[in-house]
């Protein structure tokens, strides 16, 4: 089975409701199986970007799908919106032969 994603990038405007939100998404993240691949660090944009980049890697599409409706994440999510400018995809893994 195909894992579940969450791509995230964004722009903080008030690093203290982010600050929150970081605290509050842990409880979701766990319940649901979610783990960084990607939390901010250097990168080199290539076209248009914001200055923070986030992977997170779930068991499933399902179960990255109910993290981001769940009632721990939407409490968590308020904050975010609130500090930031966020752009989230939930996708789902590729599972297919690779190239080669």
């Amino acid at each position: 089975m195909a894992k579940g994603y969450w791509i995230a990038r964004v722009d903080v405007k008030d690093p203290s409701l982010y600050d929150e939100y970081r605290k509050r998404n842990a409880i979701a993240f766990a319940k649901f199986g979610g783990r960084f691949i990607v939390r901010g660090g250097p990168f080199e944009g290539m076209g248009t970007s914001r200055a923070h980049n986030v992977v997170l890697e779930f068991p499933s599409i399902e179960a990255a799908k109910a993290c981001y409706a769940s009632p721990e994440y939407q409490d968590a999510k308020q904050y975010l919106l609130r500090g930031c400018e966020v752009d989230v995809v939930v996708i789902e893994g590729y599972d297919g032969p690779q190239p080669g």
